[in-house]
């Protein structure tokens, strides 16, 4: 009987307990939602941007490889010792200039015996000519000191055609590549010499794109080259399109001409000829597009998307996701083809941070610029 009645009172503790552990989380958790009630609501800090528009035209790449107007590998027509020499890498040399002469005594020798004889057959002939006209000689006789004396002429011709061919002139206005060239140097014919690159206020620049693509080129439309890791385009023009495709490749090569003397293609920053260079090609009509800083873009899961910030229905700026389809990336900005519209305005740095419907505070910053885009003149079109 004592036992039940310990079992009993051991029940009656346990629950009250219970009972009472129960009222005090009930009134802890009463507390606690009267306390988030009040508290404010979390805001994120971002910066924005509003989204701009443009108009932007499809582009496809190629490699293209930049060329001088004139270039030339500068040979010896004839074998001979070197007996002077004027390359300099990298020096301008004017048309005429004489960069290589090959020993010519042997010939200038041949050239003042033939100049001798020259004289003697001149003599002769002149003295049958007067007999002639006194029939005291033959006609015979004046037709053969006259072809001496031609021969002669042929002779020291041929003379200082050699001479000439055994001293190297610049062709052209033109930069001095690398030589290795020394007087006294036996040269056999043919031997490379050095090359030479014009100096003018254009280059060319050959590259290959798909013919469908070539199809849609004229000559005068324009292409971008960028030369190195420089972000702004050198603008070339198209110039000639090749007269077949490539059987291989279905590639068709096309070359566009750089004016050096324009603006956006300084001399100082010109690619070198026999560089590679990238070359932009527009393909399609340009279409109406918006762009946005490329730190408003977020990836995920679902795709790309950006948050848009606007204004709930009691003015608190909130942000909300938006799938978008992206194009281009040009320098620090990415195109949207579809998903956003211009004047909208997303969140920039600090946009990780963001939720759906996540209240935002935009910095100060970001306000003063968008001002500043949404006034007539701000901005590229």
């Amino acid at each position: 009987m004592n036992r039940w009645i310990a079992s009993g009172v051991l029940l009656v503790s346990v629950a009250g307990v219970g009972a009472s552990l129960a009222g005090w989380k009930y009134a802890s958790l009463a507390d606690a939602d009267a306390a988030s009630a009040q508290a404010p609501e979390p805001t994120e800090s971002v910066s924005a941007a509003m989204a701009q528009p443009r108009e932007h035209r499809p582009s496809v790449s190629a490699i293209g490889t930049v060329l001088a107007l004139r270039s030339v590998t500068l040979r010896n027509e004839l074998a001979g010792t070197v007996k002077h020499v004027a390359l300099h890498p990298g020096q301008i040399v004017e048309p005429g200039t004489v960069l290589v002469a090959l020993d010519v005594s042997v010939e200038e020798a041949d050239l003042r015996a033939q100049q001798a004889q020259l004289a003697l057959a001149r003599s002769a002939l002149e003295r049958l000519e007067k007999l002639r006209e006194h029939n005291a000689t033959s006609d015979v006789e004046v037709d053969k000191a006259r072809a001496e004396h031609d021969v002669t002429l042929a002779q020291i011709a041929r003379t200082q055609a050699v001479i000439a061919r055994k001293t190297i002139r610049v062709p052209f206005r033109a930069r001095v590549g690398l030589a290795d060239v020394h007087p006294g140097q036996y040269l056999n014919e043919g031997t490379p010499l050095t090359t030479l690159q014009s100096v003018d206020d254009a280059l060319h620049v050959d590259f290959a794109v798909p013919q469908a693509v070539a199809a849609g080129l004229k000559p005068g439309d324009r292409v971008d080259v960028f030369a190195g890791h420089t972000i702004e385009p050198i603008v070339a023009k198209v110039a000639a399109l090749d007269a077949r495709v490539d059987p291989a490749t279905r590639n068709s090569t096309v070359r566009a001409r750089i004016e050096l003397n324009t603006k956006g293609a300084k001399a100082a920053v010109a690619p070198v000829p026999g560089s590679s260079v990238r070359v932009s090609v527009g393909v399609g009509a340009p279409s109406r597009v918006v762009a946005i800083p490329a730190t408003a873009l977020r990836k995920g899961p679902s795709g790309d998307h950006v948050f848009v910030l606007a204004a709930d229905a009691h003015r608190q700026m909130r942000a909300s996701s938006r799938p978008v389809r992206v194009g281009a990336t040009l320098g620090d900005e990415v195109l949207i083809v579809e998903g956003l519209t211009a004047g909208e305005q997303v969140a920039t740095s600090g946009s990780f941070k963001l939720r759906d419907a996540v209240r935002v505070a935009v910095s100060s910053n970001t306000t003063a610029r968008n001002a500043a885009a949404r006034t007539p003149g701000a901005g590229g079109g």
